[in-house]
């Protein structure tokens, strides 16, 4: 990965070599690249947790801030991209970075207002099966949602919810299966870094009996993904880190196009999960659009869509999950390889070597006499951003459309210095 053979044996590469070799080099100025106070560009390293702004986004937004200006109500049904349908352009192009068919995912609301409506419909419990299989240290969002619906239902949370380590799972649920409800776990884990067998874990658990739905927070736009394939019941997933779409922004979900016709499910409806062509009648009784966008509640805020939407058209230009996923395995690996040769002693490296087992995120845990707290507050006063999870952890996820191997390089230097 990071050499090449010649008549001389194995050369090294450079990280010069590195970046004029990569073919996706020019994506980079597809984006903006925060500033130093000095002018420099910073090393940004925060993408798992806010990716950056699409050059293209502005002009996107404009266009809608345009149409509402001139068209105002008018907008939703004329103009060159409507607001009524407006969610639907976004339909395709999603559906190919989590690997679904376009009618098996929608954008809509919060990752967590999403992951409660999948839960009214995929969580029912009964008194035998009723518990939820979670990782141990599940994103606080998650956990919450999960604890409040064991309590909805009328469950002690201590009992309901099962937490477990990654490689515990498969023994917990050959063991525990029988009681257990819902397995909700991540695609990758936040503090760790630490990717998820989403398909061995769906055909874990569909073989004793539970429903399987995933939290791709950190893994849509990171990895390769197969959700339709994999046979996964339902996912759900922010947008704002890998998709580049803006703080806040609209979350998406998927579900699977087995359950999309479902009339037995039960759900939590509004009106623009209603029958297009009936939904203006305003007549009672709710009718599902078949598919994801049955789920949706309310008509969704356009200004944000346009956002994801340009993001969007970025992934596709640069051909998809699968080259970026290439490039990014090199660039993790690039990082690790100069953290494990120049800092093997003081750094410790918790995410898994394997690039099968974790996305572009590296967990570094500092074991040197300068506390890990200060070493990340002197990277950040050399212009690196990266973020810190407490209680001991620096998060660091070089992402393949923007960022360099030269960044990584110098992210290492700066390293040494700060410890």
């Amino acid at each position: 990965m990071l050499a090449e053979k010649d008549e001389r044996g194995i050369v090294p590469l450079t990280h010069a070599d590195l970046d004029r070799s990569d073919p996706l080099a020019r994506f980079r100025d597809e984006f903006h690249i925060p500033r130093r106070v000095n002018g420099e560009e910073e090393i940004y390293f925060a993408g798992n947790s806010l990716g950056l702004l699409p050059k293209r986004t502005p002009k996107y937004v404009a266009a809608e801030l345009e149409s509402w200006k001139e068209l105002a109500v008018k907008a939703h049904f004329s103009g060159e991209n409507p607001w009524m349908p407006y969610h639907e352009l976004l339909a395709e192009p999603m559906a190919r970075l989590v690997g679904a068919a376009p009618g098996e995912v929608v954008a809509m609301n919060s990752l967590t207002v999403n992951l409660h409506l999948m839960m009214a419909s995929f969580y029912r419990p009964t008194r035998e099966r009723h518990r939820i299989l979670l990782e141990e240290r599940a994103f606080p969002s998650d956990d919450y949602a999960l604890e409040s619906q064991a309590r909805f239902h009328g469950f002690d949370p201590s009992e309901a919810l099962v937490r477990v380590r990654s490689e515990d799972v498969a023994a917990v649920l050959e063991r525990d299966g029988g009681s257990i409800a819902l397995v909700l776990l991540p695609g990758v884990q936040y503090y760790t870094g630490e990717a998820f067998d989403i398909e061995a874990i769906t055909r874990l658990a569909h073989a004793k009996g539970c429903i399987a739905g995933f939290d791709l927070a950190h893994a849509a736009g990171n990895l390769v993904l197969r959700l339709h394939d994999w046979n996964v019941d339902f996912a759900v997933w922010c947008t704002y880190k890998f998709l580049n779409s803006g703080p806040g922004s609209v979350g998406a979900c998927f579900v699977h196009e087995r359950h999309g016709r479902r009339s037995d499910l039960p759900r939590l409806a509004g009106w623009w999960g209603h029958d297009k062509a009936s939904r203006f009648r305003m007549e009672p009784g709710f009718r599902p659009i078949p598919g994801a966008e049955g789920w949706q509640l309310s008509n969704p805020p356009i200004l944000s869509l346009a956002a994801i939407r340009a993001s969007l058209d970025v992934f596709t230009e640069a051909g998809g999950m699968e080259p970026l996923r290439e490039k990014s395995v090199r660039l993790t690996g690039y990082l690790e390889w100069l953290l494990r040769r120049d800092l093997a002693e003081p750094v410790e490296i918790l995410t898994p070597a394997d690039p099968h087992r974790r996305g572009c995120q590296l967990s570094l845990r500092v074991r040197s006499s300068v506390p890990g707290r200060e070493v990340f507050e002197r990277l950040e006063a050399s212009g690196v951003t990266c973020d810190w999870r407490e209680p001991d952890v620096i998060r660091v996820a070089p992402v393949p459309l923007y960022n360099r191997y030269e960044e990584v390089w110098r992210f290492v230097e700066i390293l040494k210095e700060a410890l």
